[in-house]
């Protein structure tokens, strides 16, 4: 069975491209301990900054889609980490003791 909220975020993520948007699709490919969004988790986000979905709130989704305008910009995809022992988490505010690697790649 599909997540919903999945579908929701590659239907949106299809019609932002069919209506010419340049796009970034963030995955929550890999997490550990306590996570608020599992792996499969969509954000998509378009290169004037709205955004749908979610990989895990607060600040991580702003710093995630602060790399995927860049990604858009230069297509090269990367993969960001988030986590309690790395003093960015706390910026970012990741305090809930887990941590979540995020792919971002442009779509095409």
């Amino acid at each position: 069975m599909q997540n919903p909220d999945h579908l929701d975020v590659l239907t949106i993520a299809e019609r932002w491209r069919n209506e010419g948007r340049n796009l970034a699709l963030a995955t929550v490919v890999k997490t550990w301990g306590s996570a608020p969004r599992p792996v499969g988790a969509h954000l998509v986000i378009d290169s004037d900054g709205n955004f749908e979905g979610s990989v895990s709130g607060g600040c991580v989704e702003g710093a995630v889609i602060s790399d995927a305008i860049d990604v858009i910009e230069d297509g090269k995809p990367r993969t960001l980490s988030f986590g309690v022992a790395d003093e960015t988490a706390w910026e970012v505010g990741l305090s809930c003791g887990g941590e979540i690697a995020v792919y971002v790649e442009r779509v095409s």
